[in-house]
């Protein structure tokens, strides 16, 4: 720990990365519930949330090929300086609307808020990219695991923690402010990100775009466990979102909350992330990659089975926190254990594949739980049909148990 500390890039990473996790902290709450503003309808809102994460299953691939090219840490400035731009777009869409909910059909506005979250997401993948690539440049090998779980723990604190109720309480003083509050974080983030000193990296020579991504593809498919973290992140991601798409109109319908109370209520996720985050890498140091995975597999389908059943506001944010805490093992243990054995000139080819199953996946789940609920809600009717999602990601987690338990080997 006193090594991280000491070291001015990873101080400078992990401030970036906690300040633009705290904007999107505020967006992730924002961001639905504008959508929700404009329209109840559960469709509308899982086509904003499919938006932000679809270029996931678009660019992840040739992402990778750019940031193995070129300079990581220019990418990422360049990201955020591109987000900072696009989140101002959003506050000028809001402020053209004098009232919401707006006058005739919402699916105009509807359409322009998903295509800005799609050209958020688009510089989001090269961000993201190309910080977890940067992280091995930065650290030592024997400090990726401490490293990692601290940065995770701030993605959570701010990102989950913070953020949310901070964005309800910006929303509920006007609607505009938390998208402006976004932008700025965007704009620190980048100028940290800008005081990183790292030794040059030597430029590959360049090839065709396709050319350098089969290389990578070549390198997982010789690394079997890899790729089938990859295929099992994709099944854990589409079926949580399924859920979570669904969660604001859950929280307004079925909890009774308003935008400050589902602030709260996302807190709690935060507050098992942070635990997660912490205690993490000694629950590996103790039980070991492999016994870790399997445990984190086990949890994964219990709190939304219990959200299914139980619908109050202590379960599900009891819920909440488990599946963080769940989730930030499984992230110490995989993110660790591909920078690690992944080489250097393929880790951002080979980590947008990664992420192109994994995360490529989540707008699948975005509209799946708006269609299950649209469906759902005439023979079951509204209240039941919300509770859906969650009953179908908790019996298809079990089936990932299954799978992990048979397949996975460290």
């Amino acid at each position: 720990m006193t090594s991280l500390v000491r070291n001015r890039n990873y101080r400078l990473l992990f401030s970036a990365h906690a300040i633009t996790n705290l904007g999107d902290g505020v967006s992730s709450l924002a961001f639905p519930w504008l959508a929700t503003l404009i329209t109840r309808d559960p469709m509308a809102v899982a086509i904003v949330a499919a938006a932000v994460h679809l270029p996931w299953f678009l660019f992840s691939i040739p992402a990778g090929v750019i940031t193995d090219r070129g300079d990581r840490r220019r990418l990422m400035v360049q990201a955020d300086v591109l987000r900072l731009l696009l989140t101002f777009g959003v506050v000028a869409l809001i402020l053209t609307t004098p009232v919401f909910p707006p006058a005739g059909s919402p699916w105009p506005m509807i359409a322009a808020l998903a295509g800005l979250a799609f050209l958020l997401g688009s510089a989001e993948v090269v961000r993201d990219n190309a910080a977890q690539t940067l992280l091995p440049s930065v650290v030592s090998e024997d400090a990726l695991e401490r490293a990692n779980g601290r940065l995770w723990s701030v993605e959570q604190i701010m990102g989950s923690f913070v953020g949310p109720p901070l964005a309800g309480l910006l929303i509920a003083w006007a609607v505009p402010v938390p998208f402006v509050f976004d932008a700025v974080t965007f704009g620190l983030a980048a100028w940290l990100i800008w005081m990183l000193a790292l030794p040059p990296r030597a430029q590959p020579k360049r090839r065709a775009v396709w050319s350098e991504a089969a290389e990578g593809w070549r390198w997982m498919k010789g690394h079997p466990v890899i790729l089938r973290l990859a295929v099992l992140l994709g099944a854990l991601n589409a079926l949580n979102m399924m859920a979570m798409t669904v969660l604001v109109l859950f929280s307004q319908e079925r909890l009774g909350l308003g935008a400050a109370g589902h602030g709260l209520l996302m807190t709690a996720g935060a507050a098992g992330g942070v635990v997660g985050g912490m205690i993490c890498p000694w629950i590996v140091a103790r039980l070991g990659g492999q016994s870790s995975l399997r445990l984190a597999l086990i949890l994964f389908p219990l709190p939304y089975l219990a959200i299914a059943v139980w619908p109050s506001v202590w379960v599900v944010a009891a819920a909440l926190f488990l599946e963080m805490a769940a989730a930030l093992l499984w992230n110490v243990v995989t993110v660790s254990y591909r920078q690690r054995i992944i080489p250097d000139d393929l880790l951002g080819r080979v980590n947008s594949l990664y992420r192109f199953f994994g995360w490529g996946m989540i707008p699948l789940g975005a509209l799946a739980g708006g269609w299950i609920v649209s469906v759902a809600e005439g023979p079951l009717g509204r209240a039941e049909a919300l509770s859906l999602p969650f009953l179908l990601a908790g019996a298809g987690l079990g089936g990932t148990l299954v799978y992990g338990w048979v397949k996975l080997r460290l």
